[in-house]
């Protein structure tokens, strides 16, 4: 995989520093993954789907997924360098998924191929209005109508900055406004998220299906 100049060089380099790959040495995001984990299986089941995981860098969503049966994986993100991270971890199961190095606002994959897309803390970096309705648009090419989005952002009192990187905030009824009429809300969660610093962020989780595209 090449790198390639896909947003500002702050929010590059944010995301090559692998960061993901430190929260969970710190013993973060178990039950975050364990939620999201309960989330794809309530809402599909058939182990053959295609589920996309958008920002997925160095997660260990993946891993999970795949111990659950799941083998049509796409993990999205704009830093090489932590999708390498993920792609040596899971060695040999690394078959499983297609690593994809683009900008999602920008993503060019065939129509209606998706089942389930998840994206954990991509959409709040979405700053501009343009950016917003082209990441919407490439759900809505993505994923199958019947399909499943699932979507986590920071909650209104959360800070306004991440990582020194400005942010958008979100409750239910606003992140579910920036989608629009062809998303059905089947629910939403809040979670109180424990930081590698010791902080503490709340986040919205909204779910979604795809009524037409």
């Amino acid at each position: 995989m090449k790198n390639k100049t896909l947003i500002s060089k702050e929010l590059d380099n944010f995301y090559n520093k692998a960061s993901e790959e430190t929260r969970l040495e710190k013993g973060m995001g178990i039950f975050e993954f364990e939620r999201i984990k309960d989330l794809i299986s309530q809402q599909i089941s058939i182990q053959n789907s295609t589920i996309i995981d958008v920002g997925g860098g160095a997660s260990m969503l993946v891993d999970d997924l795949i111990s659950l049966g799941y083998s049509n994986l796409k993990v999205l993100d704009i830093s090489s360098t932590a999708l390498e991270v993920a792609k040596s971890r899971l060695e040999g199961k690394s078959k499983f998924v297609e690593w994809i190095v683009d900008d999602v606002t920008k993503l060019d994959i065939p129509r209606h191929s998706i089942d389930v897309w998840h994206d954990r803390a991509v959409f709040h970096f979405l700053n501009d209005h343009d950016q917003r309705e082209d990441y919407v648009k490439a759900v809505l090419n993505a994923v199958k109508p019947g399909g499943h989005v699932i979507v986590s952002t920071f909650y209104l009192d959360s800070p306004e900055k991440c990582s020194g990187l400005p942010i958008q905030r979100y409750d239910a009824e606003s992140l579910h406004g920036q989608f629009g009429e062809p998303f059905i809300l089947l629910g939403h969660e809040y979670e109180n998220h424990k930081t590698p610093f010791g902080t503490h962020q709340n986040f919205i989780y909204c779910y979604w299906r795809v009524v037409h595209a």
